[in-house]
């Protein structure tokens, strides 16, 4: 991403068997991003899959229950970054990426930080900011009407390395409830990924088709999630099955 460069995923709902990676075609995702917000898991299930995936070199991120700094700081801990949803004010987006990438800093001395970027010291800095959370990727989710009117602010936060569109609950926002080929989200995307390139942020969606997807992409967005591991099953069956069932 740093190098401008577009990068593909997928979001892993309930598959948690490592075993998995057996079955990934080379070459075909950079990275996965677990999620336990529409599901009776939780994220600690997918750990086995996530040390698995590192394995082969794919990067694991994962998406909070909560929009609490605290579980924020917990998921990094564990996987290589997170995904937060529904991330709309810049003040509370502060918090959310310093917990990400300021850890292990707490308290009094995080406060000095955010408001007025005074550190304990140097070292404080280098080793927080440049080793400890070096490599944690922050992804906030832009969700809403309101979160794209402060997009710029977001993206010029210390750690936002990427922004990733939630197109159910933005369509929702703006009064377009699942209308992912509708004008005015094709258009609000378009003002995302622009807004986003000029604070040098890739900015991407998850989409359940290819063409959506490559529409996206066309508009200048980075970050590509596909689909998820259950819905792709569903349709490799329903393909497969059904031409065999006609025949």
């Amino acid at each position: 991403m740093l190098r401008g460069e577009t990068v593909y995923g997928t979001m892993i709902q309930h598959a948690t068997n490592p075993a998995l990676v057996d079955f990934l075609p080379p070459g075909a995702l950079d990275f996965v991003i677990f999620t336990a917000e529409h599901n009776a898991l939780d994220i600690a299930d997918f750990l086995p899959l996530r040390y698995a995936l590192a394995a082969k070199g794919i990067v694991s991120l994962a998406r909070t229950h909560s929009r609490d700094p605290d579980d924020v700081s917990k998921v990094c801990d564990s996987y290589d970054g997170v995904v937060v949803p529904y991330v709309e004010d810049v003040a509370h987006a502060k918090r959310l990426a310093a917990a990400a990438v300021y850890r292990p800093l707490k308290g009094a001395a995080l406060e000095r930080v955010l408001k007025d970027d005074k550190w304990p010291n140097a070292r404080t800095k280098q080793y927080c900011f440049e080793e400890r959370c070096a490599n944690t990727l922050f992804i906030p989710m832009i969700e809403s009407v309101e979160a794209v009117d402060n997009l710029e602010e977001i993206c010029s936060i210390p750690g936002v390395n990427a922004v990733f569109v939630g197109p159910n609950d933005l369509t929702t926002s703006m009064g377009i409830p699942n209308e992912y080929d509708h004008p005015d989200f094709v258009a609000m995307m378009k003002r995302i990924i622009e807004i986003a390139d000029r604070k040098h942020v890739p900015a991407g969606s998850w989409f359940g088709t290819v063409e959506q997807q490559q529409r996206t992409m066309k508009q200048g967005g980075r970050f590509v999630v596909y689909s998820n591991d259950s819905s792709m099953m569903k349709d490799a069956i329903q393909l497969a099955f059904g031409q065999m069932r006609k025949a």
